[in-house]
């Protein structure tokens, strides 16, 4: 197995009135598998990756990549976020060769690199445009590029879609599927959409209100590669029901006359 947790719980706050967020999370995610969670909101499934991530360290339990315990951020590990995050005064080339610049590898290897990644996410033509001149779809494929380039061997996608208008957010799911299919990556996302994980991924893991605990590992059988005919197959709907059984309904609380 690529990635396990074993029994990990995540409380934030005093310790004499805790916020439990996470509790006795168990799974293992095998190489080249591409896993979704899903969850109300608050179920702690941001907190999750940024566990995985190593920018947050469990309160107990343990995460290992490999043998390996995840302990702090991990080269091997990338993350991208709902914000793109990229800096305003860089163009995309150089957004996206930060990563290598950082590393100290020449200018000319790592633009060399850049623009292999940056043709992965099909932005090619847009080396020299600053963040302000992308719309918030292609800012997202230059924040994607911009991990990629590091070569993870597990990429954690945080809802990097959600703030995308529909039309947008299932054309660039159709490009996450085109690029986990070249890259052979490990993928865990979270994302608030059902249907998006079901049609995405190999697994869905559903967490609970919080504090979020794991109800369902559920299998994906749907065949790969995935097209947008299956997204009115009755294996697909079937699946989609399937999860979203599992997932709590928001109390709505209603205001006193």
């Amino acid at each position: 197995m690529l990635l396990s947790l074993d029994h990990v719980s995540k409380t934030f706050g005093d310790p004499a009135d805790p916020l439990h967020a996470l509790q006795d999370i168990s799974f293992q995610v095998r190489r080249k598998e591409f896993v979704c969670v899903v969850g109300p909101s608050g179920s702690g499934k941001s907190t999750l990756l940024r566990l995985i991530a190593g920018l947050l360290r469990p309160t107990s339990g343990v995460i290992l990549l490999e043998d390996e315990p995840i302990l702090r951020p991990n080269p091997r590990i990338g993350i991208v976020f709902q914000n793109s995050n990229l800096m305003p005064w860089r163009t995309v080339l150089d957004n996206v060769a930060l990563p290598l610049e950082l590393r100290g590898t020449s200018r000319a290897r790592r633009y060399a690199v850049a623009r292999e990644y940056i043709a992965l996410v099909a932005l090619d033509g847009f080396e020299t445009h600053y963040p302000h001149q992308l719309s918030g779809g292609m800012r997202q494929r230059a924040a994607i590029a911009r991990t990629l380039v590091q070569d993870p061997e597990l990429l954690l996608l945080d809802e990097p879609f959600g703030a995308l208008d529909a039309l947008t957010r299932e054309y660039l799911n159709q490009e996450l599927l085109r690029i986990y299919r070249i890259k052979e990556m490990t993928v865990v996302m979270v994302t608030h959409a059902i249907n998006e994980a079901v049609w995405l991924a190999d697994r869905v893991l559903a967490l609970s209100q919080r504090p979020g605990v794991l109800k369902a590992a559920i299998p994906i059988s749907l065949p790969r590669p995935r097209t947008e005919a299956m997204l009115t197959d009755p294996d697909y709907l079937a699946l989609v029901q399937r999860v979203r059984s599992f997932i709590d309904r928001p109390v709505i609380q209603k205001p006193t006359p």
